[in-house]
Protein backbone atom coordinates (compact mmCIF):
# COMPACT_ATOMS: atom_id res chain seq x y z
CA UNK A 1 0.00 0.00 0.00
CA UNK A 2 1.56 3.34 -1.12
CA UNK A 3 0.33 6.64 0.60
CA UNK A 4 0.83 9.96 -1.30
CA UNK A 5 1.22 12.95 1.20
CA UNK A 6 1.38 16.82 -0.49
CA UNK A 7 3.52 19.03 1.47
CA UNK A 8 1.12 20.29 3.27
CA UNK A 9 -0.44 17.26 4.95
CA UNK A 10 3.38 16.60 5.94
CA UNK A 11 3.39 19.82 7.61
CA UNK A 12 0.16 19.49 9.70
CA UNK A 13 1.13 15.90 11.04
CA UNK A 14 4.19 17.33 11.99
CA UNK A 15 2.65 20.40 13.48
CA UNK A 16 0.14 17.87 15.22
CA UNK A 17 3.54 15.86 16.88
CA UNK A 18 4.29 19.11 18.12
CA UNK A 19 1.01 20.26 19.49
CA UNK A 20 -0.48 17.20 20.78
CA UNK A 21 2.25 16.30 23.92
CA UNK A 22 0.63 19.64 25.38
CA UNK A 23 -2.48 18.59 24.99
CA UNK A 24 -1.97 15.41 26.21
CA UNK A 25 -0.17 16.89 29.47
CA UNK A 26 -3.74 18.74 29.87
CA UNK A 27 -5.89 16.15 29.11
CA UNK A 28 -4.25 14.20 31.36
CA UNK A 29 -3.97 16.49 34.75
CA UNK A 30 -6.06 17.36 37.30
CA UNK A 31 -7.19 21.04 38.04
CA UNK A 32 -6.84 21.41 41.55
CA UNK A 33 -7.12 24.64 44.09
CA UNK A 34 -5.12 25.15 47.03
CA UNK A 35 -8.21 23.94 49.26
CA UNK A 36 -7.21 20.82 47.79
CA UNK A 37 -3.79 20.84 49.64
CA UNK A 38 -5.49 20.60 52.74
CA UNK A 39 -6.72 17.32 53.98
CA UNK A 40 -10.34 16.36 53.29
CA UNK A 41 -12.03 16.97 56.80
CA UNK A 42 -9.88 19.83 57.72
CA UNK A 43 -11.45 23.28 57.79
CA UNK A 44 -8.79 25.83 57.25
CA UNK A 45 -9.96 27.22 60.13
CA UNK A 46 -8.26 24.85 62.17
CA UNK A 47 -4.89 25.34 60.64
CA UNK A 48 -4.07 28.77 61.61
CA UNK A 49 -4.78 30.30 64.50
CA UNK A 50 -5.03 33.85 66.00
CA UNK A 51 -1.62 34.45 65.76
CA UNK A 52 -0.41 37.90 66.91
CA UNK A 53 0.44 41.30 66.02
CA UNK A 54 4.40 42.56 65.73
CA UNK A 55 4.17 45.81 66.46
CA UNK A 56 7.71 46.82 65.75
CA UNK A 57 7.82 44.80 62.41
CA UNK A 58 4.26 45.78 61.42
CA UNK A 59 3.44 42.17 60.58
CA UNK A 60 1.09 39.51 61.48
CA UNK A 61 2.66 36.73 63.18
CA UNK A 62 0.04 33.26 62.22
CA UNK A 63 0.05 30.53 65.03
CA UNK A 64 -0.12 27.14 62.85
CA UNK A 65 -1.01 24.23 64.60
CA UNK A 66 -0.42 20.32 63.52
CA UNK A 67 -3.00 20.51 60.71
CA UNK A 68 -0.71 22.91 58.88
CA UNK A 69 2.03 20.21 58.18
CA UNK A 70 -0.56 17.58 57.40
CA UNK A 71 -1.08 16.76 53.50
CA UNK A 72 -3.53 15.45 51.06
CA UNK A 73 -2.07 12.05 50.44
CA UNK A 74 -5.08 11.47 47.51
CA UNK A 75 -2.71 13.84 45.66
CA UNK A 76 0.27 12.05 46.07
CA UNK A 77 2.08 11.04 42.25
CA UNK A 78 -0.94 12.71 40.70
CA UNK A 79 -0.49 15.05 37.14
CA UNK A 80 -1.84 18.34 38.67
CA UNK A 81 -2.53 21.74 37.56
CA UNK A 82 -2.96 24.51 39.54
CA UNK A 83 -2.84 28.48 40.19
CA UNK A 84 -0.32 30.74 41.82
CA UNK A 85 2.12 33.11 42.53
CA UNK A 86 6.23 32.45 42.16
CA UNK A 87 8.47 33.41 45.22
CA UNK A 88 11.73 32.53 43.08
CA UNK A 89 14.59 30.55 45.37
CA UNK A 90 16.79 30.41 42.70
CA UNK A 91 17.74 32.93 40.22
CA UNK A 92 19.61 32.38 36.80
CA UNK A 93 20.35 35.51 35.02
CA UNK A 94 16.84 37.03 34.60
CA UNK A 95 14.61 33.70 35.32
CA UNK A 96 13.96 31.13 37.70
CA UNK A 97 13.86 27.16 37.82
CA UNK A 98 13.43 26.99 41.08
CA UNK A 99 10.89 28.43 43.02
CA UNK A 100 7.71 28.35 45.58
CA UNK A 101 4.42 28.22 44.14
CA UNK A 102 2.44 30.27 46.83
CA UNK A 103 -1.17 31.08 46.68
CA UNK A 104 -1.32 34.93 47.36
CA UNK A 105 1.22 37.72 45.58
CA UNK A 106 3.54 38.71 48.04
CA UNK A 107 3.65 35.67 50.10
CA UNK A 108 6.60 34.63 52.47
CA UNK A 109 8.22 37.83 50.89
CA UNK A 110 6.08 40.88 52.35
CA UNK A 111 4.17 38.87 54.97
CA UNK A 112 4.88 35.62 57.09
CA UNK A 113 4.74 32.44 54.76
CA UNK A 114 1.53 30.44 54.69
CA UNK A 115 1.42 27.27 56.49
CA UNK A 116 3.59 24.46 54.50
CA UNK A 117 -0.06 22.99 53.35
CA UNK A 118 -0.07 26.17 51.46
CA UNK A 119 3.73 25.95 49.93
CA UNK A 120 4.46 24.15 46.84
CA UNK A 121 8.55 24.07 46.37
CA UNK A 122 8.46 23.65 42.36
CA UNK A 123 11.52 22.62 40.00
CA UNK A 124 11.85 23.39 36.15
CA UNK A 125 13.53 22.71 33.84
CA UNK A 126 11.12 25.62 32.13
CA UNK A 127 12.82 28.57 33.15
CA UNK A 128 10.54 31.51 34.30
CA UNK A 129 11.71 35.06 33.14
CA UNK A 130 12.05 37.35 36.07
CA UNK A 131 10.11 40.07 34.54
CA UNK A 132 6.80 37.87 35.30
CA UNK A 133 7.66 36.99 38.37
CA UNK A 134 4.60 39.00 39.76
CA UNK A 135 2.03 37.62 37.35
CA UNK A 136 -0.19 34.66 38.20
CA UNK A 137 0.44 31.61 36.81
CA UNK A 138 -0.77 27.55 35.65
CA UNK A 139 1.91 25.12 36.66
CA UNK A 140 1.70 21.55 35.55
CA UNK A 141 3.62 18.81 36.74
CA UNK A 142 3.81 15.66 39.37
CA UNK A 143 2.79 16.64 42.69
CA UNK A 144 4.57 15.11 45.63
CA UNK A 145 3.19 15.37 49.34
CA UNK A 146 6.81 16.11 50.12
CA UNK A 147 8.06 18.42 52.85
CA UNK A 148 11.11 20.46 51.70
CA UNK A 149 12.57 23.14 54.06
CA UNK A 150 14.06 26.08 51.87
CA UNK A 151 15.67 29.34 53.07
CA UNK A 152 12.04 31.16 52.95
CA UNK A 153 9.88 28.40 54.09
CA UNK A 154 8.77 25.16 54.86
CA UNK A 155 7.12 23.53 51.49
CA UNK A 156 4.31 20.80 52.51
CA UNK A 157 4.74 19.45 48.68
CA UNK A 158 7.17 19.26 45.75
CA UNK A 159 6.00 19.03 41.97
CA UNK A 160 8.02 18.93 39.24
CA UNK A 161 6.97 21.56 36.79
CA UNK A 162 5.94 20.28 32.92
CA UNK A 163 4.65 23.55 31.89
CA UNK A 164 4.14 26.85 33.16
CA UNK A 165 1.63 29.10 31.75
CA UNK A 166 0.44 33.19 32.56
CA UNK A 167 -3.35 32.52 34.04
CA UNK A 168 -5.48 33.80 32.29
Amino acid sequence: MTVNLSRRGLLQIGAAGVLLPGAALSAQSREITWDDLIPPGTPYGEIIGAGEIDQENDTWLPEYDENAAKLNMELDGLVVRMPGYIVPLELEGSSTTVFLLVPYVGACVHVPPPPPNQLVLVTSEIAWPSDSMWDAVWVTGKLLAKSSTTEIAEAGYHMTADSIERYE
